[in-house]
């Protein structure tokens, strides 16, 4: 199950490199009254990292036990 769990992981970091790499043009993005301007990765990558962190603070909200 190891060896499996370690090509899965591979496979991933492989994909997000390509995509990474194929995202490199500047994009504008407008947050309220602000207009900014990253690359289309780090707007990706931005977005995945708010999207793990508000599942893992659901995940917690979800599984605690009341007492």
């Amino acid at each position: 199950m190891s060896r499996i769990k370690l090509i899965s992981l591979l496979v991933l970091a492989v994909m997000a490199i390509l995509l990474v790499l194929q995202n490199t043009q500047v994009v504008a993005t407008r947050l309220l009254f602000v207009t900014v301007t990253m690359p289309l990765a780090a707007l990706l990558a931005l977005t995945l990292l708010i999207g793990f962190a508000a599942g893992v603070l659901a995940a917690l909200k979800v599984g605690r036990k009341p007492k």
